[in-house]
Parts: structure tokens; sequence; C-alpha cells
């Protein structure tokens, strides 16, 4: 597209004539304004601007080095002044070379918000100011390239979680629990229940003996580590959360688990008694499987169980992505693959059915383990949901160990931006529908329901967690918040979401070394282990008001919704 030039005829001074017109020939003088199109962006055009105070910095060059997206650059620039000089004031111009700092406007190089610049600047110099009138959307498809922001989840206007309360308490037909002093059982199934009919014992000298086989079955803690995988996450965030699951197990007895994600894991873990503390992913890439099949007759213990991803609730329908700038070389070695850009397809190819799902990969999984391990299966979201549960239900095998629904708030790093804000489905409604449907069968309880997407984005994740238990849930799985207590500086509002990038400034969602460096895997996993045990005692604060001891798995009554749709649609009591 061609330049348009305006010309603009500027008036010269003409000794008090004012009617004498100016032009190009030495009466005035002529320049041509170019307009600024879409494609040529401007730092006004973007989502973020650098508020820079030249008075105060004092040229240390910290931000400049600090900026990991290159968004902030220093030049030298001319500044002119007119200064008045001698004993009669006479005005003299002069000029002078400063340092500044420039903000660059290459939408591959944007500011994203971060603040790092701010935090390491001594004298509060410079900040990035969120600009509300940015035209981002228009400038960032230059090049036929999709928007891609990773790390946040969809925005939607009503946060569902927030409208629900704990609206029934016991208090004098049925006393309360003290909190403080009664005992709490706070473990949810993670494997396939079976009915009292359907149990293979029988009778013998007046004991119940076993006569048959029994579908795997582990009690965990009903909050767990969402899947992020090695490459996804730098090895030192993700050896932060590994060590926080293991301290966790052995020093405070909480049986919390966490999902390896798709991609593999470490040769060490794998032949580590702490493997039986972690979920193993395999997800439509595969990737890491040939290392894991390998190191099965090493393997010192079993893994907590298995979880087969046909979607996740961020993008549901669309494969995952592992950028080439995040696939290190102990990335190639764990995956057995080269530096490229990693794709997962968006389903299974060789399965065409819910039927051939239960057949080939519940059945493989199951066999690969000697029937030793919980298999799972985790699907997005959808208006289909409740179709696929049902088909698990009937599961005539009785090898299906859990039912992983994910919703539409969870954040990932390998999404476009228009998956991520126009497809997939709120969580709870599906979750309500498909508990439903099992009473409705008599078959709730057979087969774990756990839910993710969204849940702890306030920071109460044990809020969060119970009512999603109250309404048929038999867990939570969350990521993000553990990332944030771990340093991260993103959120829901448009600041940092860059972990697609490879360039994460806090060292959590990158394989640059450099970068790395800066977590601080002790800390990180400390704060981890805080979250929790904070997050176990308000869990026991909310259970002991309702007099439950156990976990009110499908406890509606106990919940009261302040909106009169909301309650409708999840069938709780409406409140006002």
């Amino acid at each position: 597209m061609e330049s348009v030039e305006l010309q603009v005829q500027v008036p010269a001074k003409n000794n008090g004539n004012e009617s004498k017109p100016a032009n190009g020939n030495g009466n005035g003088r002529a320049f041509a304004i170019k307009p600024t199109y879409v494609r040529d962006p401007h730092p006004m055009d973007l989502p973020w601007k650098i508020a820079w105070n030249p008075e105060t910095c004092i040229r240390c060059g910290s931000c400049v080095s600090t900026c990991t997206f290159g968004a902030i650059q220093s030049e030298l620039q001319k500044q002119g002044q007119t200064l008045s000089a001698g004993p009669v004031p006479k005005p003299v111009d002069a000029s002078q070379i400063i340092l500044a700092i420039k903000q660059v406007s290459d939408t591959k190089h944007y500011c994203r918000g971060c603040s790092m610049c701010e935090k390491v600047c001594p004298t509060n110099s410079i900040r990035p100011v969120e600009n509300e009138h940015h035209r981002f959307p228009l400038v960032a498809r230059h090049g036929a390239s999709p928007i891609k922001r990773g790390g946040r989840g969809h925005h939607i206007p009503i946060r569902v979680l927030d409208y629900l309360k704990v609206g029934r308490i016991s208090q004098m037909t049925d006393p309360s629990l003290d909190a403080a002093r009664h005992t709490f059982d706070l473990l949810t199934p993670l494997g396939r229940g079976l009915p009292a009919d359907e149990l293979p014992l029988k009778v013998e000298n007046g004991k119940l003996v076993p006569s048959g086989w029994t579908p795997p079955l582990r009690w965990i803690y009903p909050v767990m580590i969402g899947d992020m995988s090695v490459g996804a996450l730098s090895w030192r965030m993700w050896e932060a959360l590994a060590l926080a699951v293991a301290y966790l197990n052995e020093e405070h007895g909480m049986p919390v688990r966490m999902s390896s994600g798709e991609g593999g894991m470490p040769n060490r873990l794998l032949k580590s008694e702490y493997l039986k503390y972690f979920i193993i992913q395999i997800a439509s890439g595969h990737f890491g499987w040939n290392r894991i099949i390998k190191a099965m007759p090493e393997m010192a213990t079993d893994p907590a169980g298995i979880l087969i991803k046909i979607g996740q609730g961020a993008k549901p329908g669309d494969g995952g992505l592992l950028p080439a700038e995040k696939v290190a070389s102990h990335i190639q070695a764990i995956r057995g693959v080269p530096k490229a850009d990693l794709l997962s397809p968006p389903n299974h190819q060789g399965l065409y059915s819910i039927e051939e799902s239960v057949q080939k990969m519940f059945l493989s999984m199951n066999a690969a383990w000697k029937f030793r391990v919980p298999v799972a299966i985790k699907v997005a979201a959808s208006s289909t949901s409740v179709a696929v549960f049902n088909n698990l239900v009937r599961d005539p095998y009785h090898i299906v160990g859990g039912y992983f629904l994910d919703g539409i708030q969870g954040g990932t790093g390998a999404a476009h931006e228009v998956s991520m804000d126009h497809t997939g489905h709120p969580i709870l409604s599906k979750l309500r529908d498909c508990y439903l449907a099992a009473v409705d069968q008599g078959k709730q309880g057979q087969i774990p329901l756990f839910v993710g997407g969204g849940f702890g984005d306030t920071g109460d994740l044990a809020a969060d967690a119970f009512k999603a238990i109250c309404l048929g849930a038999n867990g939570v799985f969350s990521a993000k918040i553990w990332l944030q207590l771990a340093g991260c500086v993103g959120n829901e509002k448009g600041r940092c979401n860059a972990c697609n990038t490879g360039h994460c400034p806090v060292g959590i969602c990158t394989q640059d070394p450099r970068l790395v460096a800066r977590l601080d895997v002790d800390t990180a996993a400390q704060n981890i282990v805080d979250y929790f045990l904070a997050l176990d005692v308000e869990l026991k604060k909310l259970m002991a008001p309702i007099g439950n001891s156990t976990l009110p798995i499908g406890r509606s009554d106990a919940l009261v919704a302040m909106d009169k749709a909301i309650a409708e649609r999840l069938q709780v009591a409406y409140a006002c």
C-alpha cells in the first residue's frame, strides 16, 4: 500500500501582511504528513506504553538488560534548550546529547507489561502503563500471523464460583464440627469404584475373602497439581513442583499428586520411589513415551495413575504446541525429537469413537502396568461431555479410573488467542450435568470426577474446590496458581502472558539458561508447600460448619446461589 502524502502549507512571517498567502518559494515551507497505517505500529497502538522519567533516571541500563522481550532500548538523543546568559538576559540556543530510553514499536518485541524494568530500577524512573486505547488486535496480524498469547484463560464476564456461597450452616438441629479439634478425612478416590453387589468378595468361615480382581484405586488429596510438562516449564520450575509434592507427602502426610503433562519425565524420577506421587500423562503426540516404556522394567514403584489426554479446556479441539525456542537439549533427549516445533494432533489418531478409546487406550494402558494402576481420561468440557461420561460409566471392563473435565478458564501457553477467546465451555455446568447423569443411573461415585479450569484464579483455591466438590466433583486440578506462587507476573488482564515465547522474565516458562537462573527453586517449592498447608486448614474450616468430617461430594444442599439463572442451571437453592 502506497503512502498518501498530504501537503500542508505553513505560514511564514510576512511583516504584518496577514493576507499574503504562504508558499513554498521562500515565503513559507511545505512538508508531507504520512499517515500511519494499520500495519505500521506505533507505541500508542500497543497494549502497554513505557513511562520514563529522564529527570530521575541515572542511566544505569538495568531496565534495558532486564527486559527479555527487547521492548525497550537505549539511544542517543539531541536535546535542545534556550538559556539566558550574561548580565543582560539574552536568549542563547544550546543543545546536548543525552542517553534516552525508547520503546520499541515492533509487534514481535512489544512490551508485555511484566514490570520487570520497574522492579530493577533503583530510582523508580520507568514503568509500564496499560493503554486502554490500543489497537493491538489490528497491528499484531501483520504478516498473516494470528495472535498467540499464552498463559491466560478465557475472559468471561461472570465468574460463577463467586456467586455461590456456603449457605447451609449446621447449628442447633445438626451441630457443626470444631474445625480446630475435630479429625477430618480429606481423601478422595482415584480409580474405578464398584457397587456393593459387584464387589468380588465371598464369605468363608465368617470372613470376607477376595474372590476375583478388583480395579486399582488410590486415595489421594482432592486438590492436585494439573498438567504442566517438562518443556512447557523450565527444568527448575518443574523441579520446584516435584520437591513440593515430595515434601508434602513425606513430611506432612498429604497425598498430593502431580500430573507430568505431555512430554515424558526425567529418567532419574522414573526410576525413583517418588514416582508414586506422579500421574503420568499420555497425549496424542506420545512425546516422551519411548523413555517411559524403556524405564518400566527399572521402575521402583508404580505411578499414581495414567492420564490419557484427549483435549484441554483452554483450546478444545486444538492440538498442543511446544515452540522450537523451548525445545532445549534436555527436552530433545526426553522426547526423542530434534529442535523443532513439536505439534500434537487434536485427537489420538487411532481412536474414532468412545468405545474404541475404552477398548484400545484404557485396555492397553492397564495391561502395561498389569492392571495395578488407575487409568483416567481427560477431555475438554463441551456439549458432548455427558455423552462421553455415560459411555465410560457403562464400561463393562471396569478399567476406567477417572474422568477429568477441563473448562474454558484454564490457562495455556500453547494456544492462539482466537481459540482461547471463542471456543470452550464453562466447567461448573458440565460438572453438574455429568454428576446428575450418574445420579440418574444410580452410578455416582463409580467413576471419580475431577475438574479444572479457573480454580484459584482469585487466590482462594480452597473455596473454589469446596464448591466444586459440593456440586459433585471428587477433586479439582489447578496449574496456574502454582506458577504465580513461584513468581509468575502474568494475570487475566493482559499482563505478561508470554509463556509461548520462551522469554519468560522470571524463568518459569523458558529454557534459556540465563532466564532460568532467575528462579529460586527452594523458595518456589516453599511457597507451594505453605499454600497447600493453608489450603488444608481452609478446607476444614468450610467442612466443619456444614457438619461434614469427610468430603461433601454432591452436597449441593450446602450451597446457595446469589443469581437466579445460576441457581436454576446448577439446581441449587436461590438466595437474594
